[in-house]
């Protein structure tokens, strides 16, 4: 029998004891106008060109524009680029915006985009980037407001790459923190950055998209999640994305007077393997981890129902979704009987030895812990011992890059073009070279990815990836969790934010304030 712990009851005893002292003692720490997020993890790096864990990304994009940006149902719409045109199956010409300048008054011309990406590809700046633009045979300016994008090959996901952020011909390489050389043309400018503790963004008054409503952003870094619910209570935080226990929420509800947006998201959830290891190797051994596993329990008591069990990484909405893929409900029999055909027995039948041992490395968040200490005691059931292994972000996810792992849990946010697929699953991707962390290799999958990098038809892709899909859920290199929900909250008084499926937070632009001050 599967328990959990009685979380929601300690929070609210806890909060209820904490909260009438701490309200006492809030002092506000933002300039007048600003509007403050609180986030759980510290980006990691804003620069565009190095930017690769969701954070950096997301409160990235509100500094850089980049040619071309998704909207909120997720099609491509013109963003520095006012237009392109297709030359032929290998060339693309780009027209820019007039009027656009970066955040030090510098015009943007043809020369920064140009720039960009050669930065990129110079693999002396050691771009994590660099794998996914391998394509690319030259990028050059025509004239002052026109960029010429030459492919060494016909590339179908082509314009999804343009959404990269646009930074100053000779920028150099930085180390994501420094104000001098984090500048961009968007909504916003970095106005300071203390790692580990805020981000402080000052509004755009020159924006060509019109100067947003809020006089600034600040993202505070705030890992604990009690405490960030304190700080939004406080009124010291207006605005949280996720970054929510989910067992807060009532409470949040009803005395917080606070806001709350749930809708479907398309962030997928999952946990990644080493198949070089001696265990993992073994397909049987995958499976059985994935019969294992109850997601609906977890979905249900630590998620309180704000995810749906995933079976891939393309969520139901997107157009290459395939929903004919092998799916693995809880069976703890069937994970022990696949346990045995791998050889790795039981060696005392309904004792307490295990059949083997994994480490299974995760945030020292609070969430995941819980869900780890959940994964845990579902797998000892069929005779799989986890030791759990928590750390802080940066030490987490350095260790995830470098391939230091047996098992690990992370999401993917963002998900657009199924060429995803390539740069996790390709042979020739294993790092250093690119994401595939797990060293899964599969020829056919490897021919599969390569035809529909080539192919240019919406129809033709559709059928290359739905055999990926199937391929890859047959060989499990990635145990699918769920599809998560976005939660937003606010306090009242805050208008015009539009959440993304992704959980994009360029729409904070477009955010108005009703109050004038913290305690209002």
């Amino acid at each position: 029998m599967l328990k959990f712990r009685p979380r929601s009851f300690l929070i609210f005893c806890w909060l209820g004891i904490a909260l009438p002292g701490c309200l006492s003692s809030s002092q506000p720490d933002r300039p007048p106008g600003y509007l403050v997020v609180g986030l759980e993890s510290n980006p990691t790096h804003l620069d565009p060109r190095y930017a690769t864990d969701a954070n950096s990304i997301r409160i990235g994009a509100l500094l850089f524009n980049s040619l071309t940006r998704t909207d909120q149902n997720g099609n491509l719409q013109p963003d520095l680029a006012e237009r392109w045109e297709t030359i032929d199956d290998r060339t693309y010409i780009f027209h820019l915006r007039k009027g656009v300048t970066f955040h030090n008054g510098k015009p943007l011309t043809a020369a920064d985009v140009a720039y960009t990406y050669r930065s990129i590809l110079d693999p002396k700046n050691r771009s994590p980037k660099r794998a996914t633009l391998q394509f690319l045979e030259s990028v050059d300016p025509v004239g002052p407001d026109r960029v010429r994008f030459r492919l060494a090959e016909p590339y179908a996901p082509f314009l999804e790459s343009t959404n990269l952020g646009i930074v100053p011909d000779g920028s150099r390489t930085n180390d994501g923190s420094s104000r001098q050389s984090l500048i961009g043309t968007g909504p916003f400018a970095l106005e300071e950055f203390l790692p580990g503790e805020r981000i402080m963004l000052k509004a755009n008054a020159n924006y060509w998209g019109g100067s947003p409503a809020v006089s600034g952003l600040i993202f505070k870094i705030i890992p604990d999640a009690m405490v960030r619910v304190l700080e939004f209570k406080k009124r010291n935080v207006d605005f949280l994305q996720n970054d929510i226990e989910p067992d807060m929420l009532p409470w949040l509800r009803d005395k917080a007077q606070a806001s709350i947006q749930i809708a479907q998201g398309t962030t997928f959830q999952y946990i990644g393997m080493n198949l070089e290891h001696p265990i993992l190797k073994h397909r049987e051994v995958r499976e059985a981890l994935a019969y294992g596993i109850d997601r609906e329990a977890i979905i249900r008591h630590l998620l309180k129902g704000l995810a749906i069990p995933a079976t891939g990484m393309l969520s139901p909405i997107h157009w290459a979704y395939e929903s004919s893929v092998p799916k693995f409900s809880h069976d703890p029999e069937r994970a022990k009987r696949l346990l045995d055909q791998a050889g790795f027995h039981d060696p005392d039948g309904e004792g307490p030895l295990p059949r083997f041992k994994l480490s299974y490395k995760t945030t020292n968040l609070d969430l995941r812990r819980r869900m780890a200490e959940a994964l845990k005691q579902q797998l000892s059931e069929v005779g799989i011992e986890l030791e759990v292994h928590t750390f802080e972000w940066g030490t987490f996810y350095a260790d995830i890059k470098r391939g230091n792992f047996d098992l690990y849990s992370l999401s993917w946010v963002g998900i657009t073009d199924p060429d995803i697929y390539f740069a996790l699953f390709h042979s020739r991707n294993i790092p250093p070279n690119g994401d595939n962390r797990g060293h899964y290799r599969n020829p056919e999958v490897d021919q599969l990815l390569e035809q529909g990098r080539r192919s240019l038809g919406v129809d033709e892709r559709r059928v290359i990836y739905s055999e990926v899909q199937k391929i890859l859920a047959r060989d499990l290199p990635y145990i699918p969790l769920w599809w998560a929900k976005n939660v937003v909250l606010t306090r009242q008084g805050i208008r015009g934010f539009i959440p993304y499926p992704d959980g994009d937070l360029i729409s904070l632009k477009n955010v108005s304030l009703s109050f004038s001050n913290p305690e209002a």
